[in-house]
């Protein structure tokens, strides 16, 4: 079983701590005719899919090589533009490989400030009055799971949908989140959290927890 990441949002709905645990690289490849069924565009200096899929290769993703040379950016490391070699008749058939980009901090960021209204929403939608909010988020490629602290804290960790005991892996962040961070007399309420022993105990823990997972499951 696998936990991806865990993270923690303030009160006010501001990511103040994230944990990229063990993030799955997607690599999707496949040989291309002309002309290709996808459409490619420049963007941020990367050459990124904007329009189609294809086996895997899905809107968002980035080209990382060329007939099994590397992109670095827009250009091959043989110093060739990728874009105009795609766009070259003569140059097929290509076989183009990409891969799923990793989530930046600014995304994370409004990830977790689009997460806050979600989470008030749902207590409001609820037929019983004092509702907890979203606890569990379930998809086919994984769980979130959200755990709400007295104090307005929001606790997720995202993982494996097979990953079992998260809401206990939760409530284990938490107590090492008031034994490191809310004891540290350098830390403040609800600003972001830059403490290494939190770290370092949050790591151990989750490993731990991967750990006994899996041996359940054998």
């Amino acid at each position: 079983m696998v936990i991806y990441g865990v993270y923690i949002v303030s009160k006010s709905g501001g990511l103040i701590f994230n944990h990229d645990h063990n993030i799955p690289k997607v690599v999707s490849e496949h040989t291309f005719n002309h002309p290709i069924d996808i459409k490619l565009v420049n963007e941020n200096k990367k050459i990124v899919v904007s329009f189609g899929q294809h086996d895997g290769i899905m809107v968002g993703h980035t080209l990382i090589a060329v007939n099994g040379t590397s992109v670095s950016g827009t250009q091959l490391d043989d110093g060739r533009d990728a874009l105009e070699m795609i766009e070259d008749k003569s140059n097929y058939p290509l076989t183009l490989r990409f891969t799923r980009p990793r989530v930046t901090t600014n995304e994370k960021i409004f990830l977790a400030s689009m997460f806050y209204p979600l989470f008030a929403l749902a207590s409001q939608l609820s037929p019983e009055p004092k509702s907890s909010g979203i606890e569990v988020l379930e998809a086919d490629t994984f769980k979130l799971q959200c755990f709400q602290t007295l104090t307005g804290v929001k606790f997720m960790i995202v993982a494996d949908p097979a990953q079992t005991g998260l809401e206990n892996i939760l409530r284990k962040i938490y107590e090492i989140y008031a034994d490191f961070a809310l004891k540290n007399p350098f830390y403040s309420l609800d600003m972001p959290i830059r403490c290494e022993l939190f770290e370092s105990n949050l790591q151990a823990l989750l490993e731990q927890a991967e750990k006994s997972s899996n041996i359940t499951h054998v």
